[in-house]
């Protein structure tokens, strides 16, 4: 009879150590096997030589480290670079990086789909199938450091910009991919605990970042659990809107979620809190807006990513015209607030934020009743969908 074997890439720290003192074994043994797993990218043991032979022949035979399968790889004309990887029960999802001068950013995915339902989000027409495993997100960091040290890749060909934490192509982990984080909490706790481990990859909590559509309870678990940088994706100044694009705001309202993120920063030591929006071409992106969104935040260190919308196929919505984006910018910024307008990436290749999908089998059924909702005319496309697009579960 085959002895069943435990996905070693499935452990924290602790999880290890443990393992380890089942086998009979010192606890020490598993930082020394994530030392070789996360910083010398070894997953045989026969190649972990500090171990003794009879333990490298049990692991060998009673573990294993296995890791998403990738399917596709696409590079954008910009450098960014997307994987589709394929799990074990063959749905797959997808990991995007970006590269820039001074660093390379991982957007990690945490759910297969997304169990929210926001409505101008690709991967939440998708529909929604389960929560990934701490391996299966951990193993998309893996696969992207070993991807790119596989190629040579550095950091902007530039001898003069510093990096911080450069070991690794990886120098910045958001978890802002497919799925809603603090929906599957303990998974991505456990895997953000690992690409912060000394052992591990060895992150700072500043380069990780956890986006929220705002799961409040989850949210002051995180602050005293793993402090890591919190991003909350707002996208409206006023509950009627917001109810209408992210419906988990029926759930926990503007007023709730900012009491969390005032919360947050008090209580996890956090500089600021990044509050990412998403303009919509006559939705939520009006000068009266921007003065409202800046009275909400104004006692609350904050940042606000201002995001143009990323089209996909089938979607009611428009990007906001430049100037129109511009003046929301200058509105924030004349009330002394950090505003930024990112940059799109990855749009050529369907990496842009919002547009990742992936492939998978949907439980919710909720990609089936999208396609049953007329799509309006280019005319009429910055009308929001009409609430039949939504389940309303929240």
């Amino acid at each position: 009879m085959q002895v069943p074997t435990t996905n070693l890439l499935s452990l924290d720290r602790q999880g290890l150590e443990e393992h380890f003192i089942r086998m009979g074994e010192k606890p020490f043994r598993g930082r020394q096997l994530m030392q070789w797993v996360y910083q010398r990218m070894v997953t045989r043991p026969e190649e972990m030589t500090d171990l003794n032979k009879m333990l490298r022949r049990k692991l060998a035979s009673e573990a294993s480290f296995a890791l998403p399968e990738i399917t596709n790889q696409q590079l954008s004309a910009d450098g960014t670079c997307k994987w589709l990887l394929r799990l074990r029960d063959g749905n797959c999802i997808e990991t995007v990086f970006i590269p820039e001068s001074d660093r390379g950013t991982l957007c990690v995915s945490s759910q297969v789909g997304c169990s929210l339902n926001c409505d101008f989000c690709a991967t939440a027409r998708q529909g929604f199938s389960r929560n990934l495993t701490v391996d299966e997100i951990i193993g998309q960091v893996w696969i992207a450091n070993e991807r790119l040290e596989s190629i040579g890749y550095r950091h902007g060909g530039n001898d003069q910009v510093p990096v911080p934490d450069s070991r690794r192509p990886v120098t910045n982990v958001v978890m802002m991919g497919m799925g809603e984080p603090l929906a599957n909490f303990d998974n991505v706790v456990s895997a953000m605990n690992l690409m912060l481990d000394d052992y591990g990859f060895g992150l700072s909590r500043r380069r990780v970042t956890l986006s929220t559509a705002g799961m409040v309870p989850g949210m002051d678990r995180l602050r005293t659990t793993c402090p890591v940088s919190l991003a909350v994706s707002l996208h409206a100044p006023e509950d009627s809107l917001r109810d209408r694009l992210v419906p988990l705001n029926r759930k926990y309202p503007i007023r709730t979620l900012l009491d969390a993120c005032r919360r947050y920063v008090r209580g996890a030591g956090s500089q600021r809190v990044t509050f990412e929006y998403v303009l919509l071409k006559g939705v939520n992106d009006t000068p009266a807006q921007a003065r409202h969104l800046a009275a909400l935040l104004g006692d609350i260190p904050a940042k606000v990513n201002l995001i143009p919308f990323n089209p996909y196929p089938g979607v009611p919505y428009r990007r906001s015209d430049p100037g129109v984006i511009e003046r929301f910018r200058d509105v924030l910024l004349g009330r002394g607030l950090v505003t930024v307008t990112r940059r799109t990436r990855g749009d050529d290749i369907d990496a842009a934020c919002g547009q990742l999908a992936g492939d998978f089998t949907d439980r919710t059924r909720r990609s089936e009743r999208m396609r049953r909702v007329p799509v309006p005319s280019r005319d009429n496309a910055a009308t929001p969908a009409p609430e039949t697009a939504m389940d309303g579960s929240w």
